[in-house]
């Protein structure tokens, strides 16, 4: 049975001050849980899932899982659930550390977010970098929280297998070496199909909104464009910042 205590707590994890200062966020769902456990057992604090899922599916997580575990009908998840329609199951895991290291970013692709500010685009972009290979994210301290629980549901998993960071990325951008390979999405920019691409870089990607902030629009070496067909035909004015995501990355992979 879950008490109003821990119900309370779980409800607290929703603001990014209670997760901050508890060090955890919350994962739901099978899958999403699974894939955070497979990858990070030790990080798992507590898990609150119906007797269906643990002597199922979740069998094999419930029999090692070394934190709490507290069996709970449908109705009392839903009392703890962020979700419309809870999933089974409810993970507290301790965050992930991600530290920077200068030398793992210039010898890989990386994204780099510029103000993100929408879970679900944060999300699907962790998603979308762990589809292409691409380890690493690094965000700027204004993006959204990649512990929040939208963010996490999102990822479908995927944060388990991509590192994100946050940092102050003109002071980044700078310490690399000269003439790294700092790609940005502009609409200035060159055609993404026509420009010779690297195996390594940044690739940055900007707000919703505003776009690539003027900061950092100075520290960018390689501006690209995602043309829009037929050439000349009046059209949407941008593509959603996810989706622009997918598309460059897709045509750094398909060059390799």
């Amino acid at each position: 049975m879950l008490s109003k205590n821990k119900i309370k707590y779980l409800h607290s994890l929703n603001t990014k001050k209670s997760r901050d200062v508890e060090g955890v966020f919350v994962a739901e769902g099978p899958k999403v849980v699974g894939d955070i456990f497979a990858s990070h057992p030790s990080n798992l604090t507590l898990l609150v899932a119906t007797s269906e899922w643990l002597n199922g599916d979740g069998k094999k997580v419930s029999a090692s899982a070394n934190c709490e575990i507290v069996e709970v009908t449908t109705e009392e998840l839903a009392k703890a659930s962020f979700l419309c329609h809870p999933q089974q199951v409810l993970g507290v895991f301790k965050k992930l550390k991600t530290p920077v290291d200068t030398t793992m970013l210039t010898s890989k692709l990386t994204i780099a977010l510029d103000g993100v500010q929408d879970p679900g685009n944060l999300g699907t972009i962790i998603r979308i970098a762990d589809w292409f290979g691409i380890e690493n994210i690094i965000c700027s301290r204004d993006t959204a929280d990649v512990y929040n629980p939208k963010v996490v549901q999102a990822t479908m998993g995927s944060i388990a297998r991509v590192n994100v960071a946050y940092v102050y990325l003109s002071e980044l951008f700078n310490s690399l070496p000269a003439n790294f390979p700092i790609y940005g999405t502009l609409l200035e920019g060159e055609n993404l199909y026509e420009q010779e691409l690297s195996d390594t870089g940044l690739i940055v990607m900007g707000n919703e909104g505003k776009g690539i902030s003027p900061a950092i629009r100075q520290l960018i070496n390689r501006a690209l464009r995602i043309p829009n067909y037929p050439k000349g035909r009046e059209t949407a004015d941008s593509l959603n910042v996810a989706i622009a995501t997918s598309i460059v990355c897709a045509e750094f992979r398909r060059r390799l």
